[in-house]
């Protein structure tokens, strides 16, 4: 009664699970229409507050090197600069919030406000906007933590971007945009819409007040949009001498985003102003993020993708099938016989019957191949975990960092489960014998995180030739390795010694002294497992083009309910691929299979290098310069050996247990 009770249990928490599963990924397929993203809380404002107006580094898709927004000769606020960073994952992704002069009031409209003219343009100033224009870098200004939005027209298209321009050239003249059109979108704090976000977010009712925070009952008002039309406006530079900052202009200033009037000239100063106006809007809270999601080129061909992954999940299922059904009727056709006709059969036939005496032999680097399996596990859990967040709303774009916060967080307690498994393989291969578990234990603690730290330092170093604000500071640098020789090892030690305690996987056959002879192949088992690769990248490729867009062309991912599903599709194909190589393998004498059945899953991560390359050449065409073309390949790489130590240990753990099943069902003598 209690066994059926339990069945009963799970499988009303796998119905339910299914069901949420399917629900998160069709919300990603909604194009707007209230999708909300949790990860921050709406700020109501009285008429007149103050509104915090901030920016962030500068980005261009042309050399994919954030510079500070403060490194060009822009107007700087009254009260000093200020960080505004929240979380370790804005810092290791480049950005460099900071505050602006900007100064706007709920539902306060402004227009010619001046904000400060710059000293005469030093030759050092003058090369360096040049420079900034023809790398096409843009400004990102951030308001109630909305970017801010551009429309711009092409042909019958509205395309939308985040952020300005520097500033645009025209044959050989620089222009700089130097006056900025805003444009606040306001919702008011109603009942309805403050209930539907409690009902989003799931947090407290008492958390979001319905009334203004003065008491006095007028209802707040919600930042629900926010607009940006540059111009460049030719100011009177001796008309404002006597003008002081946030005051009036002289004169009237038209903003005409198509003509550009204010010409980069060296030894000249350039004079800043801005305008504001707020316009209520019928946008509510949870829609306001709608407006990025539905980026021009970056909407997703969802019918392409479904037909894709139906695909590859038919051939998967295809695979599994012929292959237990081959499986099983060698092992019936086996067992049947008595024990003459087995002895016979065994000297006429060929097959993974005659390497039982060698299908547990210890591969060649047993210590390397338990290092890599602990660290797959661990990349793998941090993945899982990660996208599994993500796709519930806790990291989402509107969250600026959560993302790899999250990632660096789940991958440091996941070390405890790196070293169990690493320690726990180790000691199955030695038959029991635990000894050297702390120095395999220390190898997994170090072994991709030095990559990771040789790699990522490496790439710093060019960052901080170029005075980028991508590059990771040296007080980071320190937070970094104190997170890991304080966290990450002692947990992995600590997994390590379960793994030591724990009983180790008993081999169902025994292992003869002398190494039976490997039959020449027809074909080298290597072209077949760098061919296998193939199978588990057609699951991915096409979702593979958004995620390269959203990290190399500033789009916003948003998609991870579908991630989920991609990712869960991936790792079934890995074991899928893996254990049918390793049975055609076996098949043929060649009982080394060990390190075969972790490439042939983990060689997808060569295609996406490959991919990564192509990605490069026809995607990123306008990626100029060296310095950053080796940026992109260094994180490329240290992108696929994180993809390859993931799904090589996914094929390694399917192949152990599919043998260790496959030799146990057999009797022998």
């Amino acid at each position: 009664m209690g066994f059926a009770s339990g069945s009963a249990a799970k499988m009303v928490f796998f119905r339910r699970f299914g069901l949420w599963l399917l629900i998160s990924s069709f919300a990603d397929l909604r194009s707007g229409d209230g999708f909300y993203l949790p990860g921050s809380y709406p700020h109501e404002y009285q008429v007149g507050d103050a509104l915090s107006v901030k920016v962030n580094s500068l980005t261009s898709i042309e050399t994919e090197m954030p510079f500070s927004y403060y490194g060009l000769p822009f107007c700087r606020p009254q009260e000093g600069i200020k960080d505004s960073a929240e979380n370790l994952g804005e810092l290791l992704m480049g950005d460099r919030i900071e505050n602006s002069p900007y100064r706007f009031k709920m539902f306060t409209n402004e227009s010619d406000v001046f904000l400060c003219g710059s000293n005469p343009l030093s030759s050092q100033d003058f090369d360096l906007l040049k420079k900034r224009i023809d790398e096409m870098y843009q400004v990102n200004v951030i308001l109630d933590n909305l970017p801010a939005i551009r429309y711009t027209k092409k042909d019958d298209y509205v395309l939308r971007w985040t952020g300005y321009p520097v500033g645009v050239r025209a044959g050989d003249a620089y222009y700089v945009f130097n006056h900025l059109k805003f444009t606040v979108f306001v919702h008011k704090y109603e009942d309805a819409n403050a209930a539907r976000v409690v009902g989003s977010t799931g947090d407290a009712a008492d958390v979001i007040q319905t009334t203004g925070k003065s008491g006095s009952g007028k209802p707040g008002w919600m930042v629900v949009g926010f607009e940006v039309v540059p111009c460049s406006f030719q100011h009177n530079a001796e008309s404002i001498k006597n003008v002081k900052m946030y005051d009036k202009y002289p004169a009237k200033i038209q903003c005409d985003p198509i003509t550009v009037a204010m010409k980069l000239t060296q030894n000249q100063p350039i004079v800043f102003t801005y305008e504001v106006a707020f316009v209520e809007s019928d946008i509510k809270w949870p829609s306001r993020w709608d407006a990025y999601l539905k980026m021009e080129g970056a909407k997703v061909h969802w019918f392409s993708i479904l037909n894709s992954l139906m695909v590859i999940a038919f051939l998967a299922g295809i695979v599994l099938v012929i292959l237990l059904r081959t499986v099983r009727r060698d092992l019936t056709r086996y067992e049947e016989l008595d024990k003459e006709s087995q002895a016979q059969m065994n000297e006429e036939l060929s097959g993974w019957k005659l390497v039982v005496g060698d299908v547990f032999r210890a591969p060649d680097h047993p210590l390397l191949l338990c290092v890599m399996v602990g660290d797959g596990v661990q990349i793998l859990g941090m993945a899982v975990v990660t996208i599994l967040f993500a796709a519930l709303g806790f990291m989402s774009p509107a969250s600026r960092g959560t993302l790899i916060t999250g990632m660096l967080f789940f991958y440091l307690i996941l070390g405890i489960v790196a070293g169990y498994f690493a320690v726990r393989i180790w000691k199955t291969i030695k038959c029991g014998d635990h000894s050297g578990w702390v120095g395999v234990s220390w190898r997994v603690a170090c072994f991709f995180p030095g990559i990771a730290f040789l790699i990522l330092t490496t790439l710093n170093f060019l960052l901080w030739g170029s005075q980028s604000t991508g590059a990771i500071p040296i007080s980071l640098f320190i937070v970094l390795l104190l997170l890991w020789f304080c966290i990450s090892v002692p947990l992995t030690l600590t997994g390590g010694f379960l793994g030591a305690k724990a009983p180790h996987i008993e081999y169902p056959v025994r292992t003869n002294q002398i190494p039976r002879e490997i039959p020449p192949q027809k074909y080298p088992s290597w072209l077949l497992v760098i061919g296998a690769g193939t199978l588990p990248f057609g699951t991915l490729f096409i979702e593979l083009f958004f995620i390269m867009s959203s990290l190399w062309m500033g789009r916003v991912y948003y998609v991870f309910g579908f991630l989920l599903v991609v990712l869960i599709l991936l790792v079934i194909v890995c074991a899928e691929v893996s254990l049918v190589l390793t049975y055609m393998h076996i098949c043929v004498e060649d009982w080394k299979w060990w390190w075969k059945s972790f490439f042939a899953s983990g060689s997808v991560a060569l295609y996406i290098f490959l991919y990564s390359v192509n990605y490069l050449v026809f995607d990123l065409k306008s990626l100029s310069g060296p310095v950053s073309a080796t940026l992109y390949l260094g994180y490329s790489l240290f992108m696929v050996i994180a993809i390859m130590l993931a799904t090589g240990t996914v094929g390694f753990i399917s192949s152990f247990w599919f043998v260790h099943y496959l030799f146990s069902s057999v009797k022998l003598d």
